[in-house]
């Protein structure tokens, strides 16, 4: 990717970028498509400067220059084809192309921006375009989704809060399809998971960086955030009931069978244990993410120590060990989850250390259903420290 320097101040607040921000390594920082707001990371990126893809540029200096050709055809005086802006917008199709990481990577830097500062005048087309565009891009490829953004969403804590609403979203969908859900329904709960932090979501990347465990005040202003989230979603123009309350009750909602509980309340209470699983499989600088099978434990049981219905959907969708997950096979090889199994404890793994600890110029597809193959344990990410080459694993699903 050839990149060029964008100068200092050659941006500005409330521009629409026509092309990607990235930083000097092409890590995206600023998806095009979306409106500069006054955050302190626009302000650093205006004051400093970043870089673009060079392709971009040409790209919006031949889309100028056609229209300036048209304006000038067109008899428009020189002072308005002077101010001519080209409208260089990617479609749906042009975002499909993108490469499979870049791709949520753009969803991720759409969901920072939204959830942060959602604005009333177009949160729900932007909000509407992110879910459908990340839907169906979820479902080409279902697994190597889940081990991507399970594995991204385990390594750091920037971006929390967009990080944990993708994933919720990407769960979800699958769980209720596991549970057989209407259409109805399963919109809902993602729309819900998408938006269900949507009053803390400056809060949650705050208190991610924290050493210590939030104050009793921070905590009473999280634990009144589903009120606080429909209520906003409300206004900002949400009208459909089952959605808005997915996101109120999906605190308060407790244990016991799903079967007997109210359309909302079936909701809120997977979208509950949806939300736990995620947040304990992603660290914060408080706290160390957990291993996959001691995530998929703590959503298993419920909050009196029985099984939970909610919890048992989402470990038939996931299995014990998460595509994304790190696992150690009774060979002594280390791997990462690329695939769900036919079971909850038999997933397709690629050994990325060998049986003496050294890494594996390739990762090699491993059967958990044989013996020599099985998995031994379950690994919290800090405990394998390996650079992981995420395009060589996504070529094995």
């Amino acid at each position: 990717m050839d990149l060029i320097p964008l100068p200092p101040n050659s941006l500005r607040v409330g521009q629409v970028l026509t092309f990607s921000v990235r930083d000097a390594t092409g890590k995206l920082l600023i998806a095009p498509g979306q409106q500069l707001q006054n955050t302190p990371l626009v302000q650093n990126i205006i004051a400093r400067g970043a870089w673009m893809v060079a392709r971009e540029t040409m790209a919006y200096q031949r889309a100028l220059a056609h229209k300036m050709d048209q304006m000038m055809h067109q008899g428009a005086n020189l002072g308005d084809i002077v101010k001519a802006q080209a409208d260089v917008r990617q479609d749906r199709q042009s975002k499909v192309e993108l490469g499979e990481q870049a791709a949520w990577l753009d969803f991720q830097s759409q969901a920072h921006s939204l959830l942060r500062e959602p604005r009333a005048e177009d949160f729900q087309p932007r909000f509407q375009q992110l879910h459908n565009d990340a839907l169906a891009r979820l479902l080409q490829r279902p697994d190597p989704v889940l081990m991507m953004l399970i594995f991204d969403a385990s390594q750091d804590f920037r971006q929390y809060s967009a990080k944990h609403a993708m994933l919720c979203f990407v769960v979800s969908e699958l769980c209720a399809r596991q549970l057989g859900w209407s259409d109805e329904w399963r919109l809902a709960l993602t729309q819900a998971a998408l938006s269900m932090n949507l009053s803390i979501s400056v809060q949650q990347d705050q208190l991610a960086a924290l050493e210590d465990e939030p104050t009793h005040k921070q905590r009473q202003g999280l634990d009144a955030h589903g009120d606080n989230s429909a209520d906003l979603l409300q206004s900002l123009g949400v009208s459909s009931e089952l959605w808005l309350q997915a996101v109120r009750l999906h605190h308060d909602v407790g244990p016991g069978p799903l079967a007997e509980r109210s359309a909302g309340e079936q909701l809120g209470r997977v979208l509950r244990r949806i939300d736990l699983f995620c947040a304990r499989l992603s660290p914060r600088r408080s706290r160390q993410a957990l291993a996959g099978a001691s995530a998929a434990r703590t959503v298993y049981l419920d909050e009196l120590q029985k099984p939970d219905a909610a919890g048992a959907a989402l470990i038939k969708t996931m299995g014990l060990y998460p595509p994304g997950s790190l696992v150690r096979l009774a060979n002594g090889e280390v791997g990462i989850v690329f695939k769900r199994g036919h079971s909850a404890t038999e997933p397709m793994v690629a050994a990325v250390l060998g049986k003496s600890g050294n890494p594996l110029s390739e990762p090699v597809p491993r059967d958990t259903r044989l013996p020599t193959q099985a998995i031994a344990a379950s690994l919290a990410p800090h405990e394998m420290k390996l650079i992981v080459k995420m395009e060589k694993l996504l070529k094995l699903n």
